[in-house]
């Protein structure tokens, strides 16, 4: 059925779908619409794509290092997913197990199983069966570049364009971004927090400044404020990657500042909603 033969207002709850790429994700670019949706009693659904086994190991050891065990790593993972899910009141989560890529131009990238290598015909049509089955009103997941270059999050971003096309079944989509001038402010707190760490090369700039977009053309700006606690506790459930998880040095109400907006750019619509927006399901309640 297509979407103009179906009625956006039916009996079924409002749902929303948010497609990511390891445990953790769901904190960092969701956490806040997860909770805040959860609270107006709509559905939250979370499919995770890997199993973060390229995540650090016990006492920080890293990937490749003597003592890193991929599976045990994606057994705390997965654990530790779950914890999160329970703070933002996640209603249903789905895990496609594949494997952690690793980052870009990591021989895990091609290892037997990684998500990179899985064909996207194979991950979208797994994918395709889970929205047919909850039917989301609202589909999140990353741009065409994963926000950042990781493979994984290129792998999410083109099995969740191939499934939409399969099933026709969602009136919206968006992808996670966050405003240049967002971006250029975390460069300035990242310093605040590490007074030693060195000036960036100009390549590495170069490649910050293109992460987000322009402030004009984001689409959909969703305050979270009154759930950035739980945001920062979802996240601070990940603790075997603390490490790695800048925002927790912040503590908790620096980050509920600093963190209680979250950004979007609206992709498909079926509504005619006008943008900008403030809430993802404008034009469906």
């Amino acid at each position: 059925m297509s979407l103009q033969e179906d009625s956006f207002m039916t009996d079924r709850p409002l749902t929303l779908m948010a497609v990511h790429a390891h445990p953790d994700d769901e904190a960092t670019g969701t956490g806040g619409v997860l909770a805040r949706y959860a609270a107006e009693g709509i559905r939250t659904v979370l499919v995770t794509c890997t199993d973060g086994g390229c995540g650090d190991g016990p006492g920080g050891v890293k990937p490749g290092d003597p003592g890193h065990d991929p599976a045990a790593v994606a057994s705390l993972r997965r654990q530790e997913l779950e914890a999160s899910c329970e703070v933002l009141k996640i209603s249903d989560l789905e895990m496609l197990d594949y494997a952690d890529s690793g980052m870009m131009g990591w021989s895990s990238n091609d290892a037997p199983g990684s998500f990179w290598k899985t064909p996207v015909e194979e991950g979208a049509a797994r994918l395709a069966e889970l929205m047919r089955h909850y039917r989301p009103d609202v589909v999140v997941t990353y741009d065409e570049n994963g926000f950042y270059g990781h493979p994984d999050h290129i792998q999410a971003h083109r099995i969740t364009m191939a499934a939409l096309e399969m099933t026709e079944l969602t009136p919206k989509v968006y992808w996670t971004t966050m405003p240049r001038s967002g971006m250029q402010r975390f460069g300035e707190i990242m310093r605040e927090f590490h007074e030693d760490m060195p000036e960036p090369d100009p390549a590495e700039t170069a490649a910050m400044a293109e992460i987000g977009l322009p402030d004009d053309e984001i689409t959909t700006w969703v305050d979270t404020t009154a759930f950035s606690g739980q945001k920062f506790d979802a996240l601070a459930a990940h603790a075997s990657q603390g490490e790695n998880i800048f925002f927790l040095r912040m503590g908790k109400e620096r980050f509920g500042e600093l963190m209680g907006m979250e950004t979007f750019v609206r992709v498909q619509d079926a509504t005619g909603a006008a943008v900008p927006e403030n809430d993802l399901f404008t034009g469906l309640r």
